[in-house]
Order: structure tokens, then sequence, then C-alpha cells
């Protein structure tokens, strides 16, 4: 199996591996199939599916042993941000709520709002230790999310690419050390491995997706013509 799942087979056998529980599965069960309506046809800047990205992100907090309700969160952690999700905010917390449950909500809902730019990640770095533990889950997310996020040179598959490198040395370095003091030293390696391949390994620019912000395709059939054009791709954050 590789180091971390890409797809829902792979990471329930992880989970399975670890020695989740049942009920913990069914918590996470229910997580991924949410993630599944909220992430239809929707692909990070790479070009690769957003489900892949949720999932790798969970596989990620899995191989840390976190709880369930950390490991869930990871899967939806990017609902009301960048999914599919055309509600009131009150609905669909609602709606999120009555799926998985309110403690995996709230965290998801409280990464929502989580400010990570150039800015406040020297700022994060700081307060650490004065982080309540709900805020240390929510960075531990974020964490993982940017180490998904640049495993397999993942960065430099998006238009650009090189952007994202300067972000690296820049401010994403503190993640390295964020995570040393979060006590996780092999998320720590991991961060640094990736960003290091990150920063070094040239990809030929024929094979960049073309795409700075995650996208949201349309199947043919459902494409309409305006004006001789065709309709049905959309950029968001």
């Amino acid at each position: 199996m590789a180091l971390y799942a890409q797809t829902n087979i792979q990471f329930f056998n992880q989970l399975r591996s670890l020695e989740y529980s049942a009920a913990d599965l069914v918590l996470i069960r229910d997580s991924y199939e949410l993630a599944t309506e909220l992430f239809a046809r929707r692909f990070r800047p790479s070009g690769k599916p957003f489900l892949c990205h949720l999932v790798g992100t969970a596989s990620i907090l899995a191989s840390l042993k976190v709880s369930p309700i950390l490991v869930a969160a990871g899967l939806l952690h990017a609902a009301y941000a960048q999914s599919n999700f055309w509600a009131s905010r009150r609905a669909r917390r609602r709606w999120v709520r009555s799926v998985v449950n309110s403690e995996v909500e709230k965290l998801v809902a409280s990464y929502g709002k989580f400010q990570w730019s150039e800015k406040t990640v020297p700022e994060i770095y700081e307060a650490i230790d004065r982080m309540s533990n709900s805020g240390r889950d929510i960075l531990l997310i974020r964490l993982a999310n940017e180490l998904e996020d640049h495993l397999d040179l993942g960065a430099l598959y998006c238009a650009n690419a090189e952007s994202r490198r300067k972000h690296i040395q820049s401010y994403l370095h503190f993640c390295v050390q964020m995570a040393e003091r979060l006590d996780q030293r092999v998320l720590a390696e991991a961060l640094e491995r990736a960003f290091s391949e990150t920063l070094v390994v040239e990809i030929p620019a024929f094979l960049r997706s073309g795409q700075r912000k995650s996208f949201v395709t349309h199947a043919f059939s459902w494409r309409r013509w305006i004006r001789g054009k065709p309709f049905g791709v959309r950029s968001s954050d």
C-alpha cells in the first residue's frame, strides 16, 4: 500500500490496518460519501481530482494516529470554501451536521475561517504555544493539507508553479517548524522532503494544467454553447 491513500479503498484499508473501530469507520465513511457529493467534478489546480486530495489529507492525518473526528474533518476540510455547495451558510452547516456530527462540523467550519497567508503564517507559528486544543487541531489539518498539495511534486503541475515555489521560501517553510512544535516529527520530516523536492525538480511546462486555482468541469453533454463558445468550466479559490 502507498504511504498515503488516494482512493477510498486504499484509505479504508489503511484505517483498518491502523485498527480504527467500527464506529470510527462508519463516521469516516459517512464523511467520505458526503465529500463525493460536495466535490463532484472539482479538481485541484494541478488537475488532480479534489476528492483524491481530500482522501490524501485525511490519510496523512490517520497515519499520525489522530482521533477519528480529526480524520473525518480532514476529509471535509474544504467543504465551506471550495465545494459545490450552493446554499446559505446556516443551511450548509445544518446539512453537514446531519450527515456527520457536530464535532466534525465545528472543526470544518473553523478550518474555513482559518486565515493562512504570507502575513498570518509567521504569526500562527509564534502563537502555537498559546493555541487551544481545537486551534492546534485546525493547524494540524492545515499542515496535512499543505503536505498533500506538495506530494508527488503536485504544486509544480499548476500554472503558477513558480509562485508556489516562492511561497515555500517566503512562508510555507514555517510548516516544518510548526509540525515539530506540535510534536509531529514524522509530519515535519515529510513536509521538509516535499518542499525540498518541489524547490529543485523541474517539470516540463506542457505538463502543467493551465489552472491557477481549483476548478469545476462539466460533462461535455451538459455544456451549452454561448456565442459559439463552450460553457462549463469555472474556477474558484
